[in-house]
């Protein structure tokens, strides 16, 4: 649902360029991870205050007793690195792995080792990408990817240490949920870093999300914190 909330958002509100270059299936149902590469002026800085847990209460579609199920999902938003920013990669502490794609996709896709999974030794980040047609691509995206996580990894632990100088407390994990999609028993979408919130929860699962991501900016631009 937050995928396509996402994507709706991105194509159909900004115009923007969307990819997906990495899906994982759920082990029963639904999705258990997703990568998406999205290419527009101003993209980063505005998914930037996307980041953080989002909680999702519903009727579960796969519970035949029609119980009431909360969700939560992990937003992360990291910056495509440039071909001019300098980010080395000691392939030394670099496990390469490749597997057979699981996703839909020609023939070639499915039936050769395509998919390319890259691990970071010393942090344990992982970046993989099945999407494209050869190993050779998709080695190269999976590159571009574990720079960004790497490059948001230095960003991270840069503010974490200007923020212990200046004496504040340093929330470890994932933190509190940034919003909540209610959908039973009423309807409601609340920002509880804001306070935005609407009852048109079907407006803002189709991608309207504008109030939220501008009252989360202001928000920051007022108080000097950062999403």
């Amino acid at each position: 649902m937050l995928l396509r909330m996402y994507l709706r958002w991105a194509d159909e509100r900004h115009r923007w360029k969307t990819e997906i270059i990495d899906q994982q299936e759920g082990e029963q149902a639904g999705l258990k991870s997703v990568a998406v590469r999205v290419q527009g002026r101003g993209a980063y800085g505005w998914l930037r205050a996307e980041r953080g847990v989002h909680r999702l209460v519903r009727i579960s579609p796969f519970d035949a007793q029609n119980r009431r199920q909360t969700t939560f999902a992990l937003v992360e938003v990291m910056p495509e690195v440039d071909d001019d920013v300098e980010i080395e990669l000691d392939w030394d502490e670099i496990r390469v792995d490749t597997f057979r794609s699981q996703g839909a996709g020609g023939q070639h896709v499915n039936k050769t080792d395509s998919a390319v999974r890259l691990t970071h030794l010393p942090t344990g980040i992982v970046a993989q990408s099945q999407n494209e047609r050869s190993q050779t691509q998709n080695k190269e995206t999976a590159i571009k990817v574990l720079k960004a996580r790497l490059l948001e990894r230095a960003l991270e632990e840069k503010e974490e240490e200007l923020r212990r100088i200046r004496g504040e407390h340093v929330e470890a994990g994932w933190g509190n949920q940034i919003r909540s999609y209610v959908l039973h028993p009423y309807q409601m979408v609340k920002d509880l870093r804001t306070n935005v919130e609407t009852s048109n929860t079907q407006a803002v699962l189709d991608g309207d999300l504008d109030a939220f991501i501008q009252a989360e900016l202001e928000r920051q631009a007022t108080s000097g914190v950062e999403a």
